[in-house]
């Protein structure tokens, strides 16, 4: 079954000329480009493939702030109350609801770890709970076992990722901008060093402001460009399970995490285990990934040769009057890993026993953009006027689109950023070396897991 994905119509005709373009269709440029149009620019937003096919509809949901790095839980907290906002500005429906979010563990050290980001969350205002074995045991008698402590993020929430980005796509053409599907971005047209243009397959957009927002497609882009920007896409595999009563709406444990889908069903996965598919992109960006590579040896597998048949990750250069490798591959749908949907089935059959009862619906994998340090770049590269960045999420972007969209949109308009936006900068990344992933955790709470897809 191919990944459940909610198509739209979108606008027949390329306009002429655009206050920004943004490239890429994804969860992450669909907020973009709704925020803009709110404020009365003129927007196109252009998608090699269909809107929200990619890792957009291929994640859990989770809208979350908890166990968030502290780089990124302002703009969490933000996120939230603009995905709440989002159903009575736009008459649209994303699936969002704030559930409240459900950890449970049997580890003394994941127990402490957890607490120590609650005590720090609380100093900022966010709401979480510790719970103790009883409260746990309780909150968790899904499960039918006793539980050493859990927490339980009551503001949090989820929403549906096979409507979401569509619905957003809508309001943004409901606000004026235009949507284009199946007309991918070839380049930009640059002229005295800024931006004066995109160049799409069926023609370009005259424009000083373009926003990349293509996911794993970004370094190979920015490639092309002369500009060096290290990303690692990360084989992400989960499968869905028909519906099953008495279950919580969001529940995590090392094991195996569940969410309730829109359509009743629940979606099955194992946070931070993927499939590193070699590609010479990768390759080229090896030493600044070691460090999180090593943390990560026991749930990053080796890949196979997917990445190199995709072409996403590629750094051959391309011509802006000839088909790309993103007109070649309008949408990546890579392989699910079939060990990894097996061991997670049986992982959640035992964690549930009501899911017994249930059937396998689906199963698919996405790839995740992943950065280094694991928080997403966010921001107008220093050495192209015009051409703003906004990729390498690391599987949280589902969550936190509305906060970049929001504050990407503020970077452009010149208004009062939503949430502090140095922290994203890209130009971080300029001399990375394999040091700067500890100097950028000193003294904050980082419990993020790259390729985790919450």
């Amino acid at each position: 079954m191919p990944v459940p994905l909610h198509l739209i119509e979108t606008s027949p005709r390329l306009p002429e000329s655009a206050d920004a373009v943004v490239i890429g269709g994804g969860i992450v440029g669909v907020w973009t480009a709704y925020f803009l149009s709110r404020r009365g620019l003129s927007v196109a937003l252009v998608e090699k493939g269909r809107i929200g096919a990619e890792q957009s509809s291929r994640n859990w949901g989770w809208c979350r702030q908890q166990n968030r790095d502290a780089r990124e839980l302002p703009m969490a907290t933000r996120s939230l109350d603009l995905w709440q906002r989002f159903a009575a500005e736009s008459g649209e429906d994303t699936g969002f609801a704030r559930c409240g979010l459900f950890y449970l563990s049997n580890d003394e050290q994941e127990l402490a770890g957890w607490a120590r980001w609650g005590d720090f969350a609380r100093s900022v205002g966010v709401t979480t709970h510790m719970l103790n074995g009883a409260e746990a045991t309780e909150r968790g008698r899904a499960t039918g076992r006793s539980w050493k402590g859990g927490v339980f993020s009551p503001t949090d929430g989820i929403a549906d990722p096979a409507r979401a980005a569509a619905a957003v796509a809508r309001a943004v053409m409901k606000s004026g901008g235009t949507v284009h599907q199946m007309c991918a971005a070839r380049g930009l047209d640059i002229a005295g060093g800024r931006v004066r243009g995109v160049v799409t397959e069926q023609g370009a957009i005259r424009t000083s402001v373009a926003v990349m927002a293509g996911g794993a497609w970004a370094s190979s882009f920015c490639h092309q460009l002369g500009i060096r920007f290290p990303l690692a896409s990360i084989r992400s595999s989960v499968l869905s399970v028909s519906a099953a009563a008495g279950l919580p709406d969001a529940l995590h444990t090392a094991a195996v995490s569940v969410t309730r889908r829109g359509d009743g069903g629940h979606t099955l996965a194992i946070s931070g285990r993927g499939r590193l598919d070699p590609t010479l992109q990768q390759l080229r960006f090896a030493p600044q990934f070691l460090p999180m590579f090593r943390r990560r040896w026991r749930s990053l597998l080796p890949g196979g040769i997917d990445g190199l048949r995709s072409g996403h990750e590629t750094l051959h250069r391309w011509t802006l009057d000839g088909p790309t490798p993103m007109e070649r591959v309008r949408i990546l749908d890579p392989a699910p890993d079939r060990s990894t949907i097996r061991l997670t089935h049986r992982r959640a059959l035992e964690l549930l026993p009501a899911l017994k009862e249930t059937t396998v619906t689906g199963a698919w994998a996405g790839y995740i953009d992943s950065t280094p340090d694991g928080v997403p770049a966010i921001g107008e590269v220093s050495s192209l006027p015009g051409f703003i960045l906004a990729a390498g999420f690391s599987g949280h972007g589902f969550g936190i689109g509305p906060g970049a969209g929001h504050l990407i949109a503020d970077l452009i308009t010149d208004q009062s950023p939503i949430v502090d936006p140095r922290p994203y900068h890209p130009g971080r990344f300029a001399g990375f070396n394999v040091g700067t992933v500890a100097s950028f955790r000193d003294g904050l709470p980082n419990v993020w897991t790259p390729g985790c897809v919450a």
